[in-house]
């Protein structure tokens, strides 16, 4: 039976010193005049279409006519992530993630996907300045849907084989927050959870994954808990 991965970006697979949020940041400011207009804003596990509708909402800008702004939000929130990127410290990617991504990436019968709340854009200049971009054959992105769930169902019906009905028991959601866990469960897949992020592991635990660890660093036994 093939089975379909699909990684969460931020704090799964990479951490980026806060790259991607200095250039939300400076994309607000640019765009609507207000800086750090996503102070208070929740980010961690949203997709980028639910941290915006957040952040004008937050600061008093109507969004009724949201639909019309993304288009312009994620072209300048681009070209402030290129630099960003550039520009910070701390960034790196997280322990064992390459070296599973490289185990699985020739596996017959195993497909490499994203399911991430960033949007297509952020995702690849995230993981090409990391050099992970090449893992992946695709997923869905933050502009495919507002909710955690809607991106992983996007996922797996644009990553089934043939276009055809995948059997969601061979689905596995590998993120780092509640949400992640919450998205897979939602659509019958496999929940997996790593503590690389900033949700405690007893939240995680709460949320009820079917498999956590602590990090990916033992990526050998990653791939004996996924029977891979």
């Amino acid at each position: 039976m093939a089975k379909l991965l699909l990684f969460d970006v931020d704090g799964t697979l990479v951490l980026t010193g806060g790259a991607g949020v200095q250039a939300m940041h400076r994309t607000f400011a640019e765009l609507f005049g207000v800086e750090n207009g996503l102070d208070g804003v929740e980010m961690a596990g949203r997709s980028d279409m639910a941290i915006f509708r957040s952040a004008l909402d937050k600061n008093g800008f109507p969004s009724d006519d949201f639909p019309a702004q993304v288009p312009r939000f994620r072209a300048v929130y681009r070209r402030h992530l290129a630099v960003t990127l550039r520009e910070a410290t701390g960034g790196r990617v997280l322990p064992g993630v390459r070296e599973l991504l490289t185990a699985l990436q020739p596996r017959r019968g195993v497909r490499l996907g994203l399911a991430t709340g960033n949007f297509r854009e952020g995702a690849e200049l995230k993981l090409t300045h990391y050099g992970l971009w090449r893992f992946f054959d695709g997923g869905a992105f933050g502009e495919d849907g507002e909710e955690r769930a809607e991106l992983v169902a996007a996922a797996i019906s644009r990553m089934s084989d043939g276009g055809g009905e995948l059997d969601r028991s061979a689905v596995y959601v590998i993120g780092d927050t509640v949400y992640d866990i919450e998205a897979a469960k939602a659509n019958g897949a496999i929940a997996v959870a790593v503590n690389t992020g900033g949700t405690t592991a007893d939240r995680l635990r709460a949320a009820g994954p079917d498999l956590l660890f602590p990090d990916l660093s033992d990526w050998r036994a990653v791939l004996a808990a996924l029977r891979l």
